[in-house]
């Protein structure tokens, strides 16, 4: 079995090549950027949903699904390179960071969502929520597995391990679920609150030996002036900060990303579920958590 559905993508313009083999790794290619999108709706609605429901609805909720959303609507951006070739995938992954304490040592890992684009936002609030506490309570054995043979190694292998590992399980494709390590553990795109430690912007490294070439750092949702109707009124503000790989993904690419998700999050009541369809998930006299972060 392979480790991943994948289908090599045909008619790579002269431009794409180029830059495949402008840059030998996702060290070299790395594009920044920031979109602030308006949040007053989206904190509205995350409300709503969570007075309707009683389940604890966050903005990264919000952020994978249109994630995957946006991933739907350009296909060409989720995608990996393989021996300079482009592939894409049949599926869609959206990979949050979830952070580990242990024994006063704090680790980061990932809780993914598989095929995130056909899931409402009560399965992958629920589904994210099982992953996250999977993780947290180490019963997750691929990725426990995972990180032994990574404390076990020496230092002076790490670079090679990786190295090694990524040639192994994307460049040729195999299946390493038999050495313990986990079936796409990151996904299309990964998701990392920053606005959680307070910052409105800061931008994550791309990661080589992870192959994803999308990372997502959504910041602190922050009161500020807005122009409305010609008016200087008081809104909800965060800004959504990209870091992605210019060999395979442009600004034609990041474009439609960024609509997507300034449609959705700035529109959040016709984008997403629809709250008179959603039926209650606990008892109405349970008040849900009022924190909207996460």
């Amino acid at each position: 079995m392979a480790h991943l559905e994948l289908i090599p993508k045909e008619n790579v313009s002269s431009f794409r090549k180029l830059a495949i083999g402008s840059w030998k790794t996702a060290y070299d290619p790395t594009v920044y950027g920031t979109m602030t999108l308006r949040m007053d709706k989206a904190l509205a609605y995350i409300e709503a949903f969570r007075v309707k429901t009683g389940i604890r609805l966050t903005v990264t909720h919000l952020l994978a699904k249109a994630m995957a959303e946006a991933l739907r609507r350009c296909p060409d951006a989720n995608a990996i390179l393989r021996f300079n070739r482009i592939y894409l995938r049949k599926r869609i992954t959206i990979s949050t960071l979830v952070v580990q304490t242990d024994g006063g040592k704090v680790d980061l890992t990932s809780a993914k969502i598989d095929d995130a684009e056909q899931k409402s936002l009560r399965e992958i609030s629920a589904e994210l929520e099982a992953a996250v506490q999977k993780v947290r309570q180490r019963r997750d054995e691929a990725l426990e597995k995972s990180k032994g043979t990574i404390h076990a190694l020496p230092y002076a292998f790490l670079n090679f391990f990786t190295w090694l590992i990524s040639f192994f399980m994307y460049t040729l494709n195999w299946d390493m679920t038999w050495a313990g390590m986990p079936r796409d553990a990151f996904g299309s795109a990964i998701i990392t609150n920053v606005g959680s430690l307070g910052l409105d912007t800061a931008y994550v490294p791309l990661v080589p030996y992870t192959r994803v070439p999308i990372f997502i750092a959504p910041g602190a949702i922050k009161d500020a002036p807005v122009v409305e109707n010609g008016k200087v009124v008081p809104g909800k503000l965060m800004n959504v900060n990209a870091s992605f790989d210019h060999r395979f993904i442009d600004g034609f690419h990041a474009s439609i990303l960024a609509n997507t998700f300034r449609e959705m999050l700035e529109n959040p009541f016709e984008h997403f579920d629809k709250l008179d369809e959603v039926a209650p998930a606990v008892p109405a006299d349970v008040k849900p958590p009022v924190s909207a972060a996460g």
